[in-house]
């Protein structure tokens, strides 16, 4: 009996003064990667209905979300500030793309065409809280020295700050609205390499990024700003001959063949209509040698696709070799709609500068416009394009793909209503970092007006708005307002008739079936909410007769051919003049002397 006591003792004071058990590791924050496409339609991606090859988005679609009503500015810069910033593009400073905004508004609250002093970055607040932070590629939110990524919250940086550039030489502008392409290495102007491909390259930094601050035990935050598949359209060679004969059947068939694959994936409704649109041509008047051009411009567009997304695949390969992929949460998403402009302005300047013989499509100094009739097919199936505020100009790819420390659901759709906007807040989530409020690091700024998508990563069905909130939209003159399944639309021509329309986007998602005269109480509140929502976020009326493609020609001519070349036309002049006035002394002296 006292043997039992005292070896009760022993294992009783053992236990006593043996040190507590450690609480359970705490999981790393997660690695964030941004892949922000250029210019890509809603189906364009493999995993949203597409017949281009994309394995990589696919496969990261499989580990994660894909969001299938998820909305965007329909054109660049409004949406990169609204992804950086979480904050509308009115209050962020890109109330409109500065190439087509009007004259009178350049430079007027919200319209500075460059983030504004009071609004932080998504990047900025992840490095105050201890992430590594880099970005590489397409930046196109402000020029100025304040506004380089280097100020704006990433510690290695190697951007184009312009709309675009050539893919095969990044210093040749693809329109002539400017002087030159604006290049910047961590803020200086840098040595660009040759040979170049736009997407390689912005993949090789980002790689070289993420190689120089491995082992520093901080996660780190990356964003890939590809110009694929901006204008001009190129792409390797290898790529291009992939796809020859792929899109022989022409823009109508394709545009059906990806409904039908859209609506078994669970992308749209079974029985969505899909729209007819006025700006697609008629594949079958065309003739044998157009057709052929026509299909070469989209394999031309399938096999940039495809080469962006072979670099992603080299990212996604670098993070496995270094054991970061299972802690890496994925972005991915395209900036607006496809391109629906046929560039038939810039036909002189095109011809000078580029070639467009068939053979040479796609390679360097050729230059590929999809056009209207392929954007049909890009956005299937939706109705619009690229700067319209229909479906097809403003719903785009969404992908969020899980990480080991987060909770993602596995192959999943999202079918309720979200926004670029909510990207910012999401990422913040992930990371643990709290939101900012109206102040950063002492100084006032614009409060994010996003909602968090964290909720819906772990459960797809649950609903990131209630329905009777509302979100407003305005570019160019085109405008929309969305409230649970309800969206109020304005669209100019040539996709719009300049008419307010309504339609239900749950059943309706190409927007087919005007509903104004069914609901006329809610057509006529949802006006009114958005007169409210224009004037409460400093939206400005365009001018009368505004057309955003006349304003790029006019403010070519403004803002760069006139400053450029007026020394040059002046000197041709006095040049003229006096060589006037020497003929006529000359004359005079004959005439004295006769």
């Amino acid at each position: 009996m006292l043997k039992a006591v005292w070896v009760f003792g022993l294992l009783w004071s053992g236990l006593a003064f043996a040190a507590p058990s450690a609480p359970p590791a705490k999981p790393a924050r997660p690695n964030i990667v941004v892949l922000v496409a250029d210019d890509w339609g809603f189906s364009d991606v493999g995993a949203f209905g597409g017949e281009i090859s994309t394995p990589h988005l696919d496969s990261l679609a499989q580990r994660g979300v894909r969001f299938s009503n998820f909305h965007v500015a329909a054109s660049c810069s409004p949406t990169r500030a609204m992804l950086l910033t979480g904050v509308d593009n009115h209050r962020n400073g890109h109330g409109n793309l500065r190439e087509t905004m009007p004259g009178a508004h350049l430079g007027q609250p919200g319209y500075e065409a460059t983030l504004r002093p009071n609004v932080v970055t998504v990047a900025s607040l992840l490095q105050a809280s201890g992430y590594r932070t880099a970005i590489a590629g397409k930046w196109n939110v402000g020029n100025e020295a304040a506004n380089l990524p280097n100020q704006r919250g990433f510690d290695r940086s190697f951007i184009m700050g312009d709309t675009g550039s050539d893919n095969w030489e990044p210093e040749k502008r693809y329109l002539p609205h400017s002087a030159q392409v604006h290049w910047f290495e961590n803020g200086a102007a840098p040595a660009l390499p040759k040979p170049f491909y736009s997407s390689t390259f912005f993949v090789d930094k980002t790689i070289e990024y993420l190689r120089a601050g491995q082992g520093s035990g901080q996660p780190f935050f990356a964003y890939v700003g590809f110009q694929a598949n901006h204008v001009p359209v190129q792409a390797p060679q290898a790529f291009i001959d992939k796809y020859k004969g792929r899109y022989d059947g022409g823009w109508t068939a394709l545009r059906q063949a990806r409904r039908a694959k859209a609506i078994a994936l669970g992308l749209v409704p079974k029985d969505a209509p899909m729209a007819d649109m006025q700006t697609t041509l008629d594949w079958a008047a065309l003739s044998t040698q157009d057709k052929r051009y026509q299909a070469r411009l989209m394999e031309v567009y399938a096999a940039m696709a495809d080469a962006m997304d072979h670099e992603v695949g080299r990212l996604i390969a670098h993070l496995k070799s270094t054991g970061e992929f299972d802690n890496t949460v994925f972005v991915f998403l395209s900036d607006n709609g496809p391109e629906g402009s046929d560039y038939r302005q810039a036909d002189l300047w095109l011809r000078v500068n580029y070639n467009r013989e068939l053979e040479r499509l796609g390679g360097p100094g050729a230059y590929v416009v999809p056009g209207p009739s392929w954007s049909s097919a890009s956005a299937a199936p939706l109705r619009g394009f690229k700067f319209y505020a229909s479906e097809g100009g403003i719903r785009t790819p969404l992908i969020i793909s899980g990480a080991a420390a987060t909770s993602v659901a596995q192959n999943q759709v999202h079918t309720g209503l979200t926004h670029v906007t909510d990207i910012a807040p999401t990422l913040l989530d992930l990371a643990g970092v709290e939101r900012p409020g109206h102040t950063f690091q002492g100084r006032p700024i614009e409060a994010l007006t996003g909602r968090s998508l964290l909720p819906v990563l772990s459960n797809p069905a649950a609903r990131v708005r209630a329905a009777d909130e509302s979100v407003g939209y305005e570019l160019a003159g085109n405008k929309a307002l969305f409230k649970g399944d309800l969206k109020l639309v304005w669209d100019n021509p040539p996709v719009g008739d300049s008419q307010w329309r309504l339609y239900d986007l749950r059943t309706d998602p190409g927007e087919t079936k005007d509903l104004q005269k069914e609901r006329p109480q809610q057509f006529a509140a949802m006006q009114a909410e958005y007169e409210a929502w224009a004037k409460a976020n400093g939206v400005l009326p365009v001018p009368e007769g505004y057309d955003p493609v006349r304003q790029v020609m006019i403010n070519t001519f403004v803002n760069y051919w006139i400053p450029v070349y007026w020394p040059h036309g002046v000197a041709a002049l006095l040049v003229l003049l006096g060589l006037v006035i020497a003929l006529r002394r000359r004359a005079q002296r004959r005439r004295a002397t006769a």
